[in-house]
């Protein structure tokens, strides 16, 4: 590793901070060194990523650092949808960064899936090769629900960072219609991410114990889940009931994107349920698009399991980054 192609990469959401150091000289798959997460009660970004510098003995600062975020960057700025930090291009180089960026976190995802191999992926639905170069859709559920767009001009990849989290949730079925309006009447307006979260987890427990008369026990999500996996029928429910919509979503964002070249899950949540969501309505009701099903039938959706995907997806725009600036 050189000063010029070592890159330090951050992952930081509503409510993880990870950091690592990529070297992007090297042949892909590359490998994702130094990394550190952090889970302490930061004030701000600034001390989250002094902190990591300090431990892992970093002094002088790399060639150039990209920190993927959970929230919309305009102007090389971003404030976090889910958190009270802000973070800037301009902060990075005050730090000693001669490159900076920062970009969305899905948009880190979306440019990751073109290096990513089979090792970390797992189908979910039939095994489809997509098409070559078409669009492709990512998206995932974590502290919100995130959507990405990864566009092609030949064979430069394009990202599109996008807000498809908050777009409206529409019902499918009589349950799903009892659900929208359980929670309308909480919230006014439902987006997508009111539900395919880990809030939306407990919005789903909430609303579906309340319509049926049963008891509203105070449980987080992971609880949710775990009493899910030891058999318990209502928490299996909230979570039927939640890879059906994710399902319906995911189909719904495919179209939207034109996404032929595949459907890439994303997401701690994703990862920990996936043999749920494996044999779950999920595919079903992917394909249920009406006189549309045709044509979403032929997309792959693939569940990404490297957990170092968006650290990957920002080392690949760092490279960029510094490309352009010789």
């Amino acid at each position: 590793m050189t000063a010029n192609s070592a890159i330090l990469v951050g992952d930081v959401g509503g409510t993880h901070a990870r950091f690592a150091v990529v070297d992007v000289a090297a042949n892909t798959p590359w490998r994702v060194g130094q990394r550190l997460d952090l889970d302490e009660a930061f004030p701000t970004f600034a001390a989250a990523l002094r902190t990591y510098m300090q431990r892992m003995s970093i002094v002088a600062a790399p060639a150039a650092a990209v920190i993927a975020v959970a929230g919309p960057v305009v102007d090389g700025k971003a404030s976090f949808t889910n958190r009270h930090w802000q973070i800037s291009e301009q902060e990075l180089q005050a730090v000693g960064f001669k490159n900076a960026l920062v970009i969305n976190d899905f948009s880190a995802l979306a440019l990751a899936v073109d290096v990513l191999t089979d090792a970390d992926l797992r189908r979910i639905g039939p095994d489809l090769p997509g098409v070559r170069h078409a669009p492709i859709s990512i998206m995932g559920a974590g502290t919100g629900f995130g959507v990405s767009c990864l566009a092609h001009s030949g064979d430069v990849a394009v990202p599109i960072a996008t807000e498809g989290g908050h777009i409206a949730f529409g019902p499918s079925d009589d349950q799903e219609v009892a659900l929208l309006q359980y929670l309308s009447r909480q919230f006014g307006r439902v987006s997508v991410e009111r539900l395919l979260s880990g809030p939306g987890i407990e919005n789903i427990y909430r609303a579906h114990q309340a319509l049926g008369g049963r008891p509203v026990l105070d449980l987080s999500a992971p609880e949710i889940t775990a009493r899910a996996a030891g058999g318990d029928a209502d928490c299996e429910g909230v979570l039927a009931s939640f890879c059906a919509i994710f399902g319906a979503v995911a189909g719904d964002i495919a179209l939207a994107h034109g996404a032929r070249g595949g459907v890439y899950l994303a997401g701690g949540i994703a990862i920990k349920i996936q043999d749920v969501l494996a044999r779950s309505a999920f595919r079903a009701r992917f394909e249920q698009k009406g006189r549309l099903s045709p044509y979403v039938k032929a997309i792959p959706t693939r569940l990404i399991l490297n957990d170092d995907v968006a650290l990957i997806g920002a080392a690949r725009a760092g490279r960029t980054l510094i490309h352009a600036a010789r």
